[in-house]
């Protein structure tokens, strides 16, 4: 009998984090710099495969400044990957924010595999190929690649223009099928760039059970050796029904390594185990030299680009406490607000607080401080809502909040098993009163438009941007609302341009809503 013992390191949702840095001036534990360490010394204690689960190429200041100023040169944070030797990666849904041609040229520029084993051309044949077999150690390891299908769900149509996305769980079922009955393999590895909507342990639904994280079923019924995931930002290295499941946290902050041992006695296998650990990087884990090399202009070039100047705030719009900005609304929101009312020409808008640390703008401000408040790639859309959708929408707003001994919480539904900070709304153009004390569904008790009561059977303008447009975070009504006008520029540069045109602006607070509790 012989025994061969290899291991699956595994990257997700890096979200082109390479420095160990969000470009708020600190330097963090966190970014492929610094993971690079952690591969390389894993790498020289046993043989290894590297994988990353998607949301590799979009996401940080430096993968901004790459789009915004740099589309003729390769891709800095695939250069990195392909540095690194990645045996293979995944389709997150953030690797189509900027398009089919950008993403095509990051595939072609890499130099290993991606794989889609539910994204389908409209002729039939799939986005690339599925899975892959590879060898190591003489052991054969299948990979599938599946992306959470509720791609089209989030991302602009133009985006993902002549693909279709299957649902992920039965197209992982049907590829694992196939390779068990024609791939001579002998650990089957199902890499998906999805989560769960239940408890590993206890089963129990913890999120609206909308299709959208299928993880927990694939565990439970899919005949795979071990589950790769991500999309949440959980960090999990944990066994379900007998599978070794990992997720690895986001922009590079700690690194799985799922270890495999098989004893094989006359070229058959006859036993094998597999268990996992999270390696995080600390705050003296040392960046790799050559990882920095590689990246130092273009991040020398995004700092300067974040310190540019473009205007000034008179009076403060800066905040510490988020969770008091949600309760009690802030002047930075009302200036979300006011751009984007001014842009599409409406009177009601709703935007989001899409982080819980600190932030807001400074008396000086410069484009660091738009990117590293306004984080994700959303543009605006300007939508045709009845009423009552509206009322629906400050409901589901509302249960955002609990009550404890009466003091005022986040519900734990908004933070387990991910943290969603940017599902909750605050609106502008209308005046509002959430009663906390009441029961879910039945938490607005008063809504008014230009000092009239709100008719619920009546349509208004309403300004968001394109996620909430799709009907994401549980607005599902807002799907079905006639889109009035589209605006496709990203909001950091339409922030902007809004300071272009307004080199002083001031910080205003006129409080529209009030939460009873």
């Amino acid at each position: 009998m012989e025994t061969k013992k290899l291991q699956l390191l595994v990257t997700s949702d890096i979200h082109g984090y390479l420095m160990p840095t969000t470009y708020r001036r600190t330097l963090e534990p966190l970014g492929l710099g610094k993971l690079a360490s952690i591969i390389e010394a894993l790498r020289g204690q046993t043989p290894s495969l590297l994988i990353d689960n998607g949301d590799l190429i979009q996401g940080s200041p430096l993968a901004s400044y790459y789009h915004a100023n740099h589309l003729h040169q390769p891709n800095p944070i695939i250069d990195v990957a392909n540095f690194l030797n990645y045996d293979v990666a995944i389709f997150g849904n953030h690797e189509f924010n900027y398009g089919l041609p950008f993403l095509k040229k990051a595939v072609t520029q890499s130099q290993f595999p991606w794989l889609s084993g539910n994204i389908y051309h409209q002729d039939g044949t799939t986005f690339t190929q599925p899975y892959i077999v590879k060898e190591l150690e003489g052991i054969r390891i299948a990979i599938i690649g599946i992306t959470t299908h509720f791609v089209p769900v989030w991302e602009e149509a133009s985006h993902i223009e002549g693909l279709d996305f299957h649902d992920a769980f039965e197209s992982a079922k049907r590829w694992i099928t196939h390779i068990r009955h024609h791939e001579k393999v002998d650990v089957v590895v199902l890499c998906y760039h999805g989560g769960f909507s239940h408890d590993l342990s206890s089963g129990e639904l913890l999120e609206p059970n909308t299709g959208e994280n299928q993880g927990y079923l694939m565990c439970k019924e899919l005949d795979c050796d071990i589950v790769i995931t991500g999309h949440q930002h959980r960090e999990i290295a944990t066994k379900a029904f007998a599978k070794t499941v990992v997720q690895t946290g986001t922009k590079g902050n700690c690194l799985a390594a799922i270890t495999i041992k098989l004893d094989r006695e006359n070229g058959q296998i006859i036993n094998m185990q597999h268990e996992a650990v999270l390696h995080y990087v600390e705050e003296d884990t040392p960046a790799c030299a050559q990882v920095t090399s590689l990246v130092e202009t273009i991040h020398q070039q995004t700092e300067n680009w974040l310190d540019e100047p473009l205007g000034t705030i008179e009076g403060n719009m800066l905040f510490e406490d988020a969770f008091h900005v949600r309760v009690y609304k802030h002047p930075y929101i009302e200036f979300i607000q006011n751009v984007q009312m001014a842009v599409t020409n409406t009177s009601i808008s709703c935007t989001a607080l899409f982080h819980d640390g600190p932030g807001g703008l400074p008396k000086d401000v410069t484009r660091r401080h738009i990117v590293t408040n306004y984080i994700f790639p959303n543009t605006l859309k300007v939508l045709r809502v009845k009423g009552q959708d509206i009322v629906q929408a400050l409901e589901q707003n509302a249960s955002y909040f609990s009550l404890k001994d009466g003091e005022l919480m986040i519900s734990t539904n908004f933070l387990y098993p991910k943290a969603q900070p940017y599902n909750y709304d605050m609106w502008e153009g209308i005046n509002y009163t959430l009663d906390i004390r009441r029961p879910i569904g039945e938490r607005v008790t008063a809504v008014t438009f230009q000092g009239e009561p709100l008719h619920v059977q009546a349509c208004y303008d309403v300004v968001m941007n394109n996620y909430r447009a799709t009907g994401a975070g549980n607005f599902p009504y807002f799907a079905q609302c006639p889109i009035i006008k589209d605006v496709q520029t990203d909001m950091t540069e339409l922030i902007t341009r809004y300071f272009e045109e307004h080199p002083t602006i001031q910080a205003t607070h006129h409080q529209n809503w009030k939460i009873l509790y």
